[in-house]
């Protein structure tokens, strides 16, 4: 892996312009969250990767656009973040399991007060949602689920007869995403992940609280109909995001972007 963008000062040792594979702490250091989350601000990125076609997935998974260097990647902003948020649709198609505590990451994030592994929230309005799930069943850190106040009562139910958190995050019988970080942010996650799927992001980007956004361009042309990396009506005015860094290994590009009025 090598730094594209901005350029690498020198003197840089191991030098970040080299093409060689970056260890977790490197990746951990480039991909911090800014240190204003501290003062209880939420902060929400973003993760997605796309072909350069503009496909999210390939047959419902994101899996085949990815490599090993996306999962370095991946794996390391879940180890960043004190909440992973996710649509339902996401959680279904991808086969979501719960996060897990890794020991590279550990002593970072018992230094910020974070628990082992973060939080999976699913955001779901219907709760249309299997609880038997080892994603629900057996995570170190409970799962939440954030739906809407009249969710129909039995899914409720259901979830609590789990033992699932259910969360309102919305009035009538939808999630209002705009609630969703000020309200993980009050149980003390400031350091919010998405990871999709591109219905969320979308609903996420209108409602003008996307932070970062995190985006693996894979070098692949995936054709057919999959949807692009946020979905959803299109904004009354595309907001611009200010470039914050590229890295690239074997013609993956990892870019970062930032929203113009979040710093």
């Amino acid at each position: 892996m090598r730094r594209l963008f901005p350029p690498p000062t020198a003197p840089v040792v191991p030098a970040e312009s080299e093409d060689r594979e970056w260890g977790l702490d490197e990746l951990a250091d480039a991909y911090a969250y800014p240190a204003g989350t501290a003062d209880g601000r939420p902060w929400l990125r973003a993760n997605m990767v796309s072909s350069l076609d503009g496909a999210a997935h390939h047959e419902g998974r994101s899996q085949p656009l990815s490599s090993a260097a996306d999962m370095r990647v991946f794996g390391t902003l879940r180890a960043l973040a004190d909440a992973v948020v996710v649509g339902a649709e996401t959680v279904r198609q991808e086969g979501y399991r719960p996060a897990r505590a890794r020991e590279a990451f550990a002593a970072r994030r018992a230094a910020l007060g974070q628990p082992s592994a973060p939080v999976i929230a699913v955001v779901s309005a219907g709760l249309e949602l299997d609880f038997s799930l080892p994603l629900f069943t057996g995570p170190l850190v409970p799962t939440l689920v954030l739906t809407g106040e009249a969710a129909p009562a039995e899914r409720r139910d259901a979830a609590r007869a789990a033992g699932v958190e259910v969360v309102v995050a919305g009035e009538g019988r939808t999630v209002d995403v705009a609630r969703i970080p000020q309200l993980l942010a009050a149980r003390g996650m400031t350091r919010l992940l998405t990871e999709g799927g591109p219905r969320l992001l979308g609903q996420f980007a209108a409602a003008g609280v996307l932070d970062e956004l995190c985006l693996s361009l894979a070098p692949m042309v995936a054709a057919g109909t999959a949807p692009r990396i946020a979905g959803g009506p299109p904004l009354a005015v595309p907001e611009r995001f200010a470039l914050a860094s590229v890295l690239e290994e074997d013609g993956f590009l990892f870019t970062r972007y930032r929203r113009r009025v979040a710093f």
